[in-house]
């Protein structure tokens, strides 16, 4: 899959998710929309994704599918950590950080054994797949 299959799968994503039906190939109850600040352009990016729900926040993977680098939207992230999320019929801002030491350690095993996939994707790159830790600001 190319890049412009990504961009018009994500386009028609985020289209079906705010428009409140049923999202093709997707689970409505486990993507968000993740709305980021570009670390280059400054414009707003949304990101359709998975998540996982942790208490009060939300975790995300930024797996990028095993690919050697990290995906845009944690780059950006990682550039300025404020961020909105549409979840379900709810929207927030929020502050988005990676989790460090231990605590990642503790969030990727919870991770992997809900979604063994992730073992796969892990196992394609030599980098630490972030996990991300969203908070209600």
């Amino acid at each position: 899959m190319d890049v412009t299959d990504i961009a018009e799968i994500n386009r028609r994503t985020i289209e079906q998710f705010r428009a409140g039906g049923e999202i093709t190939g997707m689970q409505r109850d486990r993507l968000l929309l993740l709305t980021t600040t570009g670390r280059r352009t400054g414009e707003r990016r949304t990101t359709p994704m998975m998540f996982h729900p942790d208490g009060d926040r939300v975790l995300l993977i930024a797996s990028n599918m095993g690919a050697p680098r990290h995906p845009d939207w944690y780059l950006n992230l990682e550039a300025d950590a404020h961020v909105t999320v549409e979840v379900g019929d709810e929207t927030y801002d929020a502050t988005a950080v990676a989790a460090t030491g231990e605590e990642r350690e503790r969030l990727w095993s919870i991770l992997t054994a809900a979604y063994p996939f992730f073992t796969d994707h892990e196992a394609k790159t030599e980098r630490v797949i972030p996990v991300v830790v969203v908070t209600r600001t």
